[in-house]
Parts: C-alpha cells; sequence; structure tokens
C-alpha cells in the first residue's frame, strides 16, 4: 500500500507485520515520463510562483503517475488506493455555505486554484486528476481516499501541518485564522485505507470528513479540554467567519467508518503534541 504524498517528502525504513508491509522509496526516481500536464497546462509562473510549481504541483502529481507506472508493470497488484484530499474535492469556485452539501461527485477546479494561488489545492487537484485518466487508460482498479484535516495521535517525532495548526493555538497564539476546515482522525483515515484495499466493491472516492467547523470551534473545544491554557480570543481578521458546509460521507460510513468525533481528536491531538514534548502545561 503507497501513500504518495507521504513518500514524496520523506524517507522511512521498512515497517512490517503480519497483514501490513510498508516501505518507501523516491517517487520522482520511478522510470516513467511525465508529460501529461506539462502539455495541458502551459506554465506561466515566475519567480516565487515558478517554484511552487516545481516543489509542490511537479513532484504530485509526477511522483502519482510515477507510481501508477510501476504499479502496471507489476501484474500481482490487484488495487491501488491513492490517498487524495478535501483539498482535490471542495474547491471549485462555487459558494460553501451551511446549505451546501459537498459529495464525492465534486472535482476541484484548476483554474480556480490557479486564480487564487492555492498552489497547495492545485497539486492534490491535479494529482488526483492525472490518477484517474491513468487508471482509465490503463484498467487499473484504483480507489481514492479523500481525508480533510488529519488530527489525532501523531507516529512520527515531527510535526505535520494539520498537527502544527492545534499546536498554534495552545502554544501562545494571540488569534486565529479566519478559515473553515473537515476535520477527521488520523485512524478513521487508516481504516479507510485498509478497508478500501479488503472491500472487493470498494470503488471510487470516500471522503473523509468527521465534522466541517470553524477554527472558532476548535478553540472553543480546547477550552473546555484544557481551561487552565490561554487560548486566542480574536479572530486574526474582522470580516464576517467563513461559512460552514456539509459534507456528504454516506459512501464511507457504508465502507465501515464509523467516525470518532472531532471533540475526541483534538483530545488525542494534543495530548500526543505534550507526550512528545512539542508543549508542556
Amino acid at each position: 500500500m503507497f501513500n504518495f504524498n507521504f513518500l514524496i517528502s520523506h524517507n522511512i525504513e521498512v515497517l512490517e507485520d503480519e497483514n501490513l508491509f510498508l516501505c518507501s522509496s523516491s517517487v520522482l526516481q520511478f522510470f516513467y515520463v511525465f508529460n501529461l500536464y506539462m502539455d495541458v497546462y502551459e506554465i506561466q509562473y515566475v519567480g516565487k510562483e515558478f517554484l511552487w510549481w516545481a516543489e509542490l504541483i511537479e513532484p504530485a502529481v509526477k511522483g502519482t503517475l510515477n507510481v501508477l507506472g510501476s504499479c502496471t508493470k507489476t501484474p500481482s497488484v490487484k488495487r491501488v488506493v491513492v490517498t487524495s484530499s478535501m483539498a482535490a474535492v471542495a474547491y471549485t469556485g462555487r459558494p460553501r455555505t451551511p446549505e451546501v452539501v459537498v459529495d464525492e461527485t465534486w472535482f476541484s477546479d484548476p483554474e480556480f486554484c490557479t486564480k487564487s494561488k492555492l498552489w497547495y489545492v492545485l497539486s492534490k487537484t491535479l494529482a488526483e486528476e492525472a490518477a484517474w485518466k491513468y487508471a482509465k487508460e490503463k484498467g487499473i482498479d484504483m480507489v481514492t481516499i479523500n481525508p480533510a484535516m488529519v488530527i489525532g495521535p501523531l507516529l512520527q517525532p515531527t510535526l505535520n501541518t494539520s498537527a502544527e495548526a492545534i499546536l498554534k493555538l495552545i502554544n501562545g497564539a494571540h488569534t486565529f485564522p479566519n478559515a473553515t476546515f473537515g476535520w477527521v482522525h488520523v485512524k478513521d483515515v487508516a481504516n479507510a485505507h485498509i478497508l478500501a484495499f479488503e472491500t472487493p466493491s470498494a470503488s471510487g472516492r470516500y471522503l473523509l470528513v468527521e465534522k466541517v467547523v470553524h477554527y472558532s470551534e476548535i478553540v472553543r473545544i480546547l477550552g473546555g479540554l484544557h481551561p487552565e491554557i490561554q487560548l486566542p480570543e480574536k479572530c486574526a481578521d474582522d470580516n464576517p467567519y467563513v461559512p460552514t458546509y456539509q459534507v456528504n460521507t454516506e459512501r464511507t460510513k457504508n465502507l465501515g467508518i464509523d467516525f470518532i468525533s472531532t471533540e475526541a481528536s483534538v483530545k488525542e491531538t494534543v495530548e500526543s503534541l505534550k507526550q512528545k514534548k512539542f508543549v508542556s502545561f
């Protein structure tokens, strides 16, 4: 089982147990030629924007296609489970309000992402789009897992982006971002990968979101868990709060996922940050 996002940016030792074998490699070194999106999207980025393409977007797309290319050369591979993201789903340019329901038929719009300079979102969008096109052309049985902000206990010794978002709130931040995201426990994401691999009928995309909340709600949860710590009381700007929206996760629940609550996920994240000495109180 490959996690493309992880393999692109990390080197880990081989891990193995009775039912799972994990190994890492540089996905940019597989012998597969990357030309799909270089032909489709004209590169007009200069300066810092070109660096985003070279350091983030190109590796995401190229790495994904390299792994899929290697799978076509390995007859023993029966199914590929791709770790994608809600970033490849929810950024269509359409308004997201409490009445809007995002589902697996949504695909983020590359043009909207480019105009908005959402380079991370663009990288996830182009990588998944390229993966589906390649899988269809080559007849690969592929499933994608699309998690939102993944929090919960840290397996690795380093700090990842989602956990860092929680750390900043409990480590002296004076304000919280005016942003709204979906949140999900890392164990649910891991279990979704296993179920997508082991369930013969699994197909398509599975959205992993327990709840969509504004950062102010995360601060409220933290305050309830740890009233003794100083938390930010003000939003980073004076604009109206970015609204929440709904995500239809029925397919994911039918796959077998019983989501861990966001409250429990936040609690376990803080406990893990303390255990790994990122913060003390």
